[in-house]
């Protein structure tokens, strides 16, 4: 097989070229900044450019991760970045692909683009943030282009993605920890999913065989954590011992009502992000890994 893989440099990216590579398959790698290691590194900014039509021929399937996704806590000052590469983006790419043949288009959304396939059956797609407004937008344009082309397209949603190398908060977290500033965390009684970088390699793979075509696929390990467990978890593996002690509970209800940057903090820590996988699931798809495997790997 032959494959374009955008967004090839970050975390997700690097781990799904090795997969693709280590099988024998013959990757082009897409980044907006990564160094020219070989012929098949292609430095390419999704936002402003489009990939050669030269670049597509003889490509069998597209793996598109290249998206935008910072500046959270004041995503109105990056409004057309988010739209430009998040949207606009993925609609060119997926229409360039389909006009140079390509059998397969697999966009990798988000759990953020709303509430498709969760415990929770049937809810309307509602997503709150730019991120996830604009993550819909794009799986929407890719369903109806699904319609209209013999080419497949399918959308995978991770939820929080593990693993060796993790970033954002996952990342921040087990520093802290590490440091020894995070504050003990008390039994909250909340629930996660989570999903190990590797296995969602693997979901990617199986819907690449197994998929149907413009059919949205949520992802997880299948265990929903608390994040009292995450802590647990996460200060066994920086070798850290459980505190005695723990901060009370109503510190962070109170803490949660404080207009700023720390109550949204606080009230993601005390939320819930639940999601089902029973779509990926059906195609015979089941997670080998846990949150206290974040450091191993499967390939």
């Amino acid at each position: 097989m032959k494959a374009i893989v955008t967004g090839s440099s970050g975390f997700i990216g690097s781990r799904l070229c090795y997969y693709l590579e280590k099988e024998g398959n013959t990757v082009l790698k897409v980044s907006r900044s990564s160094k020219l290691g070989s012929p098949n590194d292609l430095i390419c900014d999704l936002e402003t450019t489009t990939l050669d039509i030269e670049t597509m021929l003889g490509v069998n399937t597209v793996f598109h991760l290249a998206g935008y996704a910072h500046d959270l806590s004041d995503p109105k000052k990056s409004e057309n970045k988010y739209i430009n590469l998040n949207i606009n983006a993925t609609k060119n790419l997926a229409m360039q692909a389909s006009e140079a043949g390509v059998k397969r288009f697999i966009f990798i959304s988000s759990v953020k683009a709303g509430a498709s396939d969760t415990l929770l059956h049937r809810l309307a797609e509602e997503p709150e943030s730019i991120y996830g407004k604009t993550k819909r937008k794009a799986e929407i344009e890719l369903i109806q282009l699904s319609k209209k082309t013999e080419m497949k397209i399918f959308i995978i949603r991770p939820s929080l993605v593990y693993g060796p190398g993790s970033k954002g908060n996952l990342l921040s977290m087990k520093r802290a920890i590490k440091q020894g500033w995070f504050p003990p965390l008390p039994i909250i009684k909340n629930a996660r999913s989570m999903i190990h970088v590797d296995d969602l390699v693997r979901a990617m793979m199986l819907v690449h065989a197994k998929g149907i075509d413009g059919e949205i696929y949520n992802v997880t390990d299948g265990k929903d954590y608390s994040s009292t467990e995450i802590y647990e978890t996460l200060c066994k593996i920086t070798k850290k011992k459980l505190p005695k002690l723990r901060t009370p509970l109503f510190i962070f209800k109170i803490l949660s009502c404080i207009p700023g940057g720390v109550n949204q903090r606080v009230i993601k820590l005390l939320g819930n992000e639940r999601y089902s996988s029973s779509k990926i699931n059906s195609l015979g798809f089941y997670a080998k890994l846990r949150l206290g495997n974040l450091n191993e790997t499967l390939f």
